[in-house]
């Protein structure tokens, strides 16, 4: 409320887009005006799934005062979004690309911008948005404050608040280790050409009603999708190539129980906000311990229970286990019947015990080990000049 610049980090389903979205209308309904539409804040989003999430909850907030949103985003057509840039707006919400294309052909005007909202930047960061970020503030002249919102503060997250705001109040209400606690979390090993298998015999023994499935790479979403299908579950889903109606679509399918399975990447699935989604599967481990984060996020929203399968193949284990470790968890490996392991296990390095000096912290086993190898050169070379 006093404009000061802030870089601000909670966990997903907390209510981040309220947090700045009403201090926003509260500041702009002193300020705009019913016949002279200028745009005054604009919101820059990662992706069309949250540009439209973050519009539909600016517009709800907004419906009894005179300020106008609306989108520049793409998958939606150019001259439809500048007929309503004419009819004038005070918000903007805009994913990078589109807007720098609307910038470069000066058909829209940023001069009078004074609040600029990075919302999901760190999906931004990931997409190679940054070059696009960088062009649209120049545009913008000297916005009076700047807001960047995450789920996690990574050390992009810093580099970007370190860049763009001016001595920021740093708010973070969640680190991500928090994500664990209303969630119940399960693990299973599996062969890797299983994986479909089991993934059908957990939906139909859960018997929840929406799975949202995350995987790596589109290939595998489409393989995924069209066996699912095969077992005679309900299956919509999300990727990249996926137009904006069909993923849409898709979403809304299983919002209204008319599907039962959602399969989705990683990107695709930023900001989908499912109200009390009971299960989220890890078909493949993600890249990071913030993707974990965001995909566990779907579900366990607004205090609400939920729960994360994830499966894990022999080539998973220690990223697995670095992800356990970041975040404090300890999930048991099971094992289904039926599935069980055929695939070659790998070897694992039996950690060294250590003396009771070492464990109390009195000799640095590996200072000594240099040590004892240079005195050992060093008599070595004594003997040979004898």
């Amino acid at each position: 409320m006093r404009g000061i610049d802030i870089l601000g980090a909670s966990k997903s389903g907390t209510g981040k887009t309220a947090a700045y979205v009403l201090p926003l209308l509260n500041k702009l309904q002193k300020i705009v005006k019913k016949d002279e539409k200028v745009i005054r804040a604009l919101i820059l989003v990662p992706t069309i799934e949250l540009a439209d999430q973050v519009s539909r909850t600016i517009v709800a907030f907004s419906q009894y005062l005179d300020i106008q949103t609306m989108k520049v985003q793409g998958g939606s057509k150019k001259s439809e979004q500048l007929q309503k840039l004419k009819q004038g707006a005070d918000i903007v919400v805009a994913t990078p690309g589109r807007l720098q294309d609307f910038i470069h052909h000066d058909k829209i005007n940023l001069q009078y911008v004074n609040t600029i909202v990075l919302d999901e930047a760190d999906t931004m960061l990931e997409l190679g948005f940054l070059g696009e970020i960088k062009a649209i503030l120049k545009s913008c002249n000297h916005p009076k404050q700047m807001m960047c919102f995450s789920a996690t503060i990574s050390q992009n997250i810093k580099k970007l608040s370190k860049e763009f705001l001016s001595n920021p109040t740093i708010i973070e209400v969640s680190n991500r280790r928090d994500v664990v606690n209303a969630i119940k979390h399960r693990a299973y090993k599996v062969d890797k050409k299983r994986k479909a298998a089991l993934t059908a015999k957990l939906i139909k023994d859960m018997g929840v009603e929406q799975v949202l499935i995350f995987v790596n790479k589109k290939d595998v979403a489409d393989k995924l999708y069209a066996y699912l299908k095969t077992q005679d579950i309900w299956t919509s889903i999300i990727h990249g190539d996926i137009h904006r109606g069909g993923r849409a679509k898709a979403l809304s399918l299983l919002k209204s129980g008319k599907t039962q399975v959602l399969v989705a990447t990683d990107i695709a699935a930023r900001g989908i906000d499912i109200k009390e989604l009971p299960l989220v599967i890890n078909f493949d481990l993600p890249e990071s311990t913030d993707d974990f984060t965001h995909r566990v996020g779907r579900t366990g929203r607004a205090n609400n229970k939920g729960g994360v399968v994830t499966l894990l193949t022999i080539h998973d284990y220690n990223a697995f286990s670095t992800i356990e470790k970041h975040l404090k968890l300890n999930v048991k490996r099971e094992i289904m019947e039926g599935f069980e392991i055929t695939d070659k296990q790998p070897r694992q390095a039996r950690p060294r015990k250590k003396s009771l000096s070492e464990k109390k912290g009195k000799i640095d086993y590996d200072k000594k080990r240099r040590y004892t190898y240079a005195a050992q050169k060093k008599k070595k070379q004594e003997r040979n000049k004898k």
